[in-house]
């Protein structure tokens, strides 16, 4: 009698022990159930969800909007009108300033937004006094006078094409513009003068007269 009665106390235990057991919390994995290790596209870690949470070394994490959802995508550089910070724990792409589409950081544009003109890494409305907009490059220049070469020698004295048969003829003289002006630039001179000559009559040999 008291060995049944030992087993069936050792049997209870043993439930009451599997009971405890079955019932004790699980375990939990640091990682949120919607994180993964194994994600494609350069991330360290992503969500279903979210998209890249964390970037592989050297890649940039930039968030991308697609409707009103942000998404995290990790990039070998940063797309146009962000500029790419690098820190220890991660490397950042930050996006430019409203009227700039091209920054090398927070505080210098290499190519404003449509309607604005770059000048030293800011974009301006209007270009500074002794500057002039070029809407080509959308840049702040400076301004370009006309430049002309220098004066050629005077021509022979000449009346109706001929350098004899007369004595009061006129004689020209030309020049080049060697540099065009821009639009606030001094306009260009005239490149060609003319003035009377006077020369000592000389009769026109055979096959000059006519």
């Amino acid at each position: 009698l008291n060995l049944v009665g030992f087993i069936f106390v050792v049997k209870n235990l043993l439930e009451i022990l599997g009971n405890r057991s079955s019932s004790s919390p699980q375990v939990v994995s640091p990682v949120h159930p919607n994180v993964s290790q194994g994600c494609q596209g350069g991330c360290a870690t992503c969500s279903d969800y979210n998209g890249c949470l964390s970037c592989k070394p050297r890649l940039f994490f930039v968030l991308e909007r697609i409707g009103m959802k942000q998404i995290g995508v990790c990039l070998s550089s940063c797309p146009s009108g962000y500029y790419g910070t690098r820190y220890p724990d991660i490397n950042k792409c930050t996006k430019c300033k409203a009227d700039c589409d091209t920054c090398f950081n927070k505080n210098f544009c290499t190519k404003c937004k449509s309607g604005f003109y770059l000048h030293l890494g800011k974009c301006l409305d209007n270009c500074p006094e002794g500057l002039e907009a070029n809407n080509h490059t959308m840049e702040c220049v400076s301004i370009v006078h006309c430049e002309a070469s220098e004066w050629s020698p005077w021509s022979p004295c000449m009346k109706k094409g001929k350098t004899c048969g007369f004595k009061r003829g006129t004689e020209t003289r030309a020049r080049e513009i060697v540099q065009h002006p821009s639009a606030k630039g001094n306009l260009c001179p005239p490149t060609s003068e003319t003035r009377k000559c006077t020369v000592q009559r000389k009769k026109c040999q055979k096959g000059e007269r006519g």
